[in-house]
């Protein structure tokens, strides 16, 4: 898809009203509260003067269990009817989100209109869709039980959004995903202040200003296991360029293949360029590749980043652009490193082909942040990593983006049905888990030049409201053998080979 520029996700009980919403807490744990108090206690929601009536937060986003998460192995017969149910709930997520974005201080008004027309509507929905996955799998393997209870949604508030005190009138409180949900007053100490309007250009769904933080007050985080006798300390640089050719699509055909707009984000890829939704392993081995190496085939994709400056892209009212709330000026990254490196512990072993493993949680925001695997940082201080905040780098410093993917194999699949349980991370020693072995370590770092300050965002899922824990990267490896077999032996014998 062309550009302008090349610049650079219970059921409601009778005491609440709306379900409860998750807060995101320090640490990243999760805590349940009411959005609204209880609609039997004094004046109802709907009256907006009422003495009693004490809106804790507004409610910003929608919070749905993670299906594919809880269902148990998928038999091959099955497994391309359940991608395409599981990657339909995620666009009905997305339309509910879109209905509740759009009439989001009515509901504040009467949240019982967020029950008839939003969650009500979106729990029938996934019913069906999670009973055509149970009756798939049944026709093949034992039929799953209990997944009904995964369907039912609720509105959350994010963990920035603004409190509201008794007696306040509901419509004339800001909207959180309008204003930032910020005051303009910690700009200054967060690095980002400059007397500009913050929200200009911005989505309208984030990210807040709060999700930014000066990269100058974080202290060194990095701690890396020691290297044992044995270790295989070589690593192999592949270089397939920056997307400089502008190859974007918001398919994911490792989580959704088969499906367009199955990511509802942009993504950039380098490598191949076969790769879309409907790529099958023959495509991929039969692309073109931007990678200097010809041997290397793989496919490296990730969510673009947009500068959030009112400038509209071509994908302005594309699906995975502007229709999902993803906006402003994709930035071509001034960098990309992908870099394979060994095992603190011991040697590697090649992976297979066509090996798929997603890294990170384009859920995060709503899934918690125990698959959250991004690290953000600035140049000249990438000893301090952020998991859940965007730096503001100083100037003459970039944006840098990492991703360490998982370097443990189970030895037998290539994918599995949550994209997961076949790889693992090492463990804080670097030993991998019993069952799993060491490959090589993809390690990936792409850096951008863009201006300082809270003016940029990752693209994500609408109702992610662009957070950085959300961030994701993605990789099919399609090395021939020959040049495997060349990754193995550097990284073995403590070469560094390109």
């Amino acid at each position: 898809m062309g550009r302008t520029s090349r610049k650079k996700r219970s059921t409601l009980a009778n005491r609440a009203i709306i379900a409860s919403a998750a807060l995101i807490l320090g640490g990243g744990g999760l805590a349940a509260v009411n959005v609204y108090a209880s609609a039997g206690e004094g004046t109802s929601p709907g009256s907006a003067h009422g003495r009693n009536w004490q809106p804790v937060r507004q409610a910003s986003t929608i919070d749905c269990p993670e299906v594919v998460n809880e269902i148990p192995e998928v038999p091959d017969a099955a497994r391309a009817e359940v991608d395409r149910e599981l990657a339909a709930m995620d666009t009905q997520i997305t339309d509910a989100y879109r209905e509740f974005a759009d009439r989001r201080d009515r509901m504040a008004r009467d949240p019982q209109l967020a029950q008839n027309s939003v969650l009500g509507p979106l729990k029938a929905r996934r019913t069906a869709s999670i009973d055509r996955i149970a009756t798939a799998i049944g026709r093949s393997a034992e039929r799953p039980e209990g997944l009904g209870s995964l369907a039912p949604c609720s509105l959350r508030a994010d963990d920035e959004a603004e409190s509201q005190g008794p007696g306040e009138d509901p419509g004339q409180s800001e909207d959180p995903g309008q204003n930032g949900g910020g005051d303009g007053q910690d700009q200054g100490q967060d690095g980002g202040g400059d007397g500009q309007d913050p929200d200009q250009g911005r989505g309208g769904n984030g990210p807040e200003d709060s999700d930014f933080v000066d990269i100058q007050s974080v202290q060194p985080n990095v701690d890396k296991p020691a290297r044992r006798r044995g270790a295989s300390r070589g690593a192999f640089l592949t270089e397939c360029g920056r997307n400089q050719n502008g190859k974007f699509n918001p398919d994911n055909v490792i989580a959704a293949p088969g499906v367009g707009n199955g990511a509802h984000h942009m993504h950039d890829y380098v490598g191949n360029q076969a790769t879309d939704a409907f790529s099958g392993d023959d495509d991929l081995a039969a692309g073109d590749t931007t990678c200097r190496n010809q041997g290397d085939r793989s496919t490296y994709y990730w969510p673009v980043l947009r500068l959030q400056n009112g400038e509209a892209e071509n994908d302005a009212a594309a699906d995975g652009g502007g229709k999902d709330q993803n906006v402003g000026e994709i930035q071509t990254p001034s960098q990309v490193t992908l870099k394979f490196v060994g095992n603190p512990t011991g040697k590697v072993t090649a992976m297979p082909r066509f090996l798929r493993i997603i890294t990170g949680d384009a859920k995060a925001l709503t899934n918690g942040d125990a698959n959250a695997n991004a690290s953000w940082s600035c140049t000249g201080f990438e000893d301090r990593q952020l998991k859940d905040k965007y730096p503001i780098c100083p100037e003459g410093s970039q944006v840098v983006r990492s991703f360490a993917f998982q370097s443990c194999w189970d030895g037998r699949n290539t994918d599995s049905a949550n994209h997961r349980t076949h790889v693992a991370f090492a463990q804080d020693d670097g030993r991998c888990p019993n069952g799993f072995r060491a490959i090589p370590q993809l390690v990936q770092r792409i850096v951008y030049d863009v201006p300082p300050g809270p003016g940029f965002a990752v693209d994500s899922f609408p109702e992610q409201l662009h957070k950085p824990v959300t961030d994701h990267g993605d990789f099919i490896n399609v090395f021939d053998d020959k040049l495997m077999r060349k990754v193995v032996s550097c990284i073995n014998d403590g070469r560094k080979c390109r």
